[in-house]
């Protein structure tokens, strides 16, 4: 492939840093002169050929590259260079040229299929790697919420979407610039380099702060590229030529963003997962229950119920957390960090909403739990006392949520502190200023003041399975 013909399925981000003047004199000056003539070589200099997807130089005078500069941005239409003009050049944007004002690529390149692979090769060393896994998954999420596209992470071999951190000549032979300069190109899909997208290492990225590029909202424009959009010339659309720091904690797509995409995969139809099995309330062993946004969750397998929903309401974990694990052995929320908890094996989730936490998901050890314990079989936040208890095996551990330790005192054992219970203990609430621990098929109620037991109460009683949960247990 010729590199005229490589130029369109090439997206990058440029970053051009200048002092804008908020006046500018009569008379450009001679250095405004020359960003202009750059800019305009840049980005307006090429053409697209005749039903072809390559470009060819234009012959245009400068004057004419600018009505065309101005029409795409919206600006007064002058064809000279005035203040308007000027500011927009100074702009951070994106190197790809805006000759075309398509909303898609010429050839409509898209994947030929809904289930894209993606890999990220290495990492930037300005993130823990947690937080770029974070961002490169938000990033995709942002487009898979809109459209029928399902992303799915490979850790080896060939994906759609390969991702890395490169920095000057990466092997694409196309350049980085080093730093404040080109922040990353991707690639339309296609075979071969079709579909990546790099990230200049040089510059710098950040997690959610406009200190820096905020990598979540770079990867979900050059993933924009990647699945086959080209720049968008409506002011704030995520695929707009220039990079603006948004919110990153909300989507950054706007209705034209969302028409283009789905001209290309069609609209997001809501993927309802196959029916769970019919069941048994009466019998049914669950594997977590916790408080979430005020309602009670309960978990079991890889679904969950809330206590104000019917069993048809059921949802897969992932469909909700697509970054939890898929079966979870225990949670816990605690309203006053706004984080839930979700345990698997020897590590801990922590989400906010539906976002993980930046440097999660955590080994036990972050509780200052001993080696020793390899899984949280339940647990229990009190938000009167700040203290979450977490059980493992016969023995549950007290942790202090502000303090960040584990009491002195413990473990203990808990046949020894919660007299009556019987069995291994599989999930265990609090609610009502009472705590509920669950074992075998049974529910263990415990005054949380005394620990005294005051009923076993069989398995249905939340009722989650059913439209009937007692209103008293729908608030948490």
């Amino acid at each position: 492939m010729g590199i005229h013909c490589q130029l369109c399925f090439l997206a990058s981000i440029l970053l051009v840093i200048h002092a804008a003047p908020t006046t500018m004199p009569s008379q450009p000056s001679n250095r405004d002169k020359a960003l202009a003539k750059d800019y305009l070589r840049n980005f307006y200099s090429l053409k697209r050929l005749e039903s072809s997807s390559a470009f060819r130089p234009s012959n245009d005078t400068t004057s004419e590259r600018l009505i065309e500069m101005q029409k795409f941005f919206g600006l007064n239409v002058t064809g000279r260079l005035n203040t308007e003009t000027l500011n927009v050049m100074k702009k951070p944007r994106c190197g790809y040229p805006d000759v075309a004002a398509y909303s898609t690529f010429a050839e409509r390149p898209k994947w030929g299929t809904n289930k894209v692979t993606y890999r990220i090769v290495n990492y930037t060393p300005d993130m823990t790697r947690a937080q770029v896994d974070n961002s490169i998954a938000r990033a995709l999420q942002v487009w898979a919420a809109v459209t029928p596209l399902k992303f799915t992470r490979i850790k080896r071999g060939i994906a759609d979407i390969m991702i890395s951190f490169a920095i000057k000549d990466h092997g694409d032979g196309l350049m980085f610039d080093g730093p404040n300069g080109i922040l990353a190109h991707a690639y339309a899909p296609g075979s071969g380099i079709g579909g990546d997208a790099h990230f200049d290492d040089d510059e710098s990225f950040s997690f959610n702060s406009n200190k820096g590029h905020v990598l979540f909202l770079v990867a979900a424009h050059e993933f924009g590229h990647s699945l086959g959009l080209f720049h968008s010339n409506v002011p704030g659309a995520l695929m707009y030529p220039t990079y603006v720091f948004t919110d990153p904690n909300r989507s950054p797509l706007t209705s034209d963003d969302i028409d283009g995409i789905r001209s290309l995969y069609g609209s997001s139809a809501p993927l309802q997962p196959p029916p769970p099995p019919q069941l048994d309330c009466q019998n049914i062993v669950w594997d977590a229950v916790t408080t979430f946004k005020g309602e009670t969750v309960f978990f079991k397998d890889s679904s969950f119920w809330s206590s104000s929903s019917s069993r048809s309401a059921a949802r897969q974990i992932k469909s909700f957390w697509p970054n939890a694990p898929e079966i979870i052995d225990a949670a816990y929320e605690d309203p006053v960090q706004d984080k839930l908890f979700l345990f698997k094996g020897t590590q801990v989730w922590a989400f906010n909403g539906q976002n993980l936490e930046p440097d999660y998901p955590k080994p036990l050890s972050s509780f200052g739990l001993p080696a020793s314990v390899t899984k949280i079989d339940a647990a229990i936040h009190n938000m009167n006392t700040g203290k979450t208890l977490l059980f493992s095996d016969r023995y549950y551990y007290r942790y202090d949520e502000r303090q960040k330790n584990i009491d002195e005192g413990y473990p203990k054992r808990v046949e020894d502190v919660f007299l009556g219970l019987t069995g291994a203990v599989t999930a265990a609430h609090m609610t009502n200023n009472n705590i509920y621990i669950f074992s075998g098929k049974n529910w263990f109620e415990f005054s949380s003041s005394n620990r005294r037991l005051l009923r076993v109460l069989k398995s249905d009683f939340f009722r989650p399975c059913s439209s009937n949960a007692p209103a008293s247990l729908k608030h948490g």
